[in-house]
Formats: structure tokens, sequence, C-alpha cells
């Protein structure tokens, strides 16, 4: 009986081959896992001046709320995709965290029309437009123009070179 005790309170073993296996199946998950999250920072890479703030500091969700371009303030700030977004307000800082995909502008912040070309092109916050629930920035007004000519071909186009021009 005490030779049996022994053997039942004996922990397994691994061998030293087993936990190399085991050891790299780790690593190679921990790097799959950490290329994962690289990709996803570089999905919707977004339109941000050098010190990190996204469309030029102005809060994206004002667009909605307030119909019309409202500078946001380093107050409030949200970090979502790499870059740093201001806000106007507490309540619109927390809105755009609860739902960023909502408000954002498309195409990371960059012109519309710029990728519609297929091209990436810094904007102008006052040139800007919601169309069907989504904001759109322009370079410029005359560049907005040159969007708004037929917006719906603009985005199709732009839906399509977004990918390219993202990688």
């Amino acid at each position: 009986m005490a030779s049996s005790q022994k053997q039942s309170q004996r922990q397994p073993r691994l061998r030293p081959r087993a936990l190399t296996v085991v050891g790299s199946g780790v690593i190679v998950l921990l790097a799959l896992v950490g290329l994962g999250h690289a990709a996803d920072e570089r999905s919707a890479p977004v339109n941000q001046s050098s010190d990190g703030v996204a469309i030029e500091g102005y809060d994206p969700v004002a667009y909605f709320t307030d119909s019309k371009p409202v500078k946001g303030s380093s107050q409030y700030t949200y970090r979502w995709q790499g870059a740093i977004w201001h806000f106007a307000s507490a309540q619109h800082r927390d809105a755009f965290a609860k739902s960023p995909e909502s408000y954002a502008p498309q195409y990371g912040g960059y012109c519309a029309y710029g990728v519609s070309q297929g091209h990436t092109a810094p904007v102008d916050p006052a040139a800007w437009k919601i169309i069907n629930g989504k904001l759109y920035l322009n370079y410029n007004r005359e560049v907005q123009g040159l969007f708004l000519k037929d917006p719906a071909a603009e985005i199709e186009k732009a839906d399509q070179n977004w990918p390219k021009l993202h990688k």
C-alpha cells in the first residue's frame, strides 16, 4: 500500500522535448495575437497631426449634434485607432467612446474625394458633409464641390480604393 500511495502522489513529468514544443506553441500564439493587434491598428489609419491629434482637433460628434465643425478641447480627449480625438464636451467624448464608428469621419479623416481618386490628402474641417449618416471630409470647399457633384459615385470609388490605400 505504501508503494501505491507513493505512485499516486507522483506528479506527471513533462519531458524536455515536450516542454520545448509547448513553449514554442505559446510563443507562436503570442506572436499571432500581437500581429493581429498590429493589423487592427493599421487597418484604419487616421489622418492626424504630428502630435497625434485627429482631424486637426475638431470634435467629430459636433458635426452630427451641432451641424457644424466645432474645435475640440484637450480637456476632453479619447484615444482610438492610434490617434487622439478632441471633443467640445465630456458628453461628446462619451458618445464617441461608446460608438466611434458612428461619428468618426470616413477614410480615416482623409479627403473623401482624394480617396475616390486613389490617394490620400489632408482636409479642411470646414469642408464636410454627412451623407447617409456618415461624415465625409474634403481637402477644401472647391474639392468638396467636386465630391458633391455625384457623391454616391465618389463614395463607391472611395470605398473600392480605401483598402488599397491603407495596407
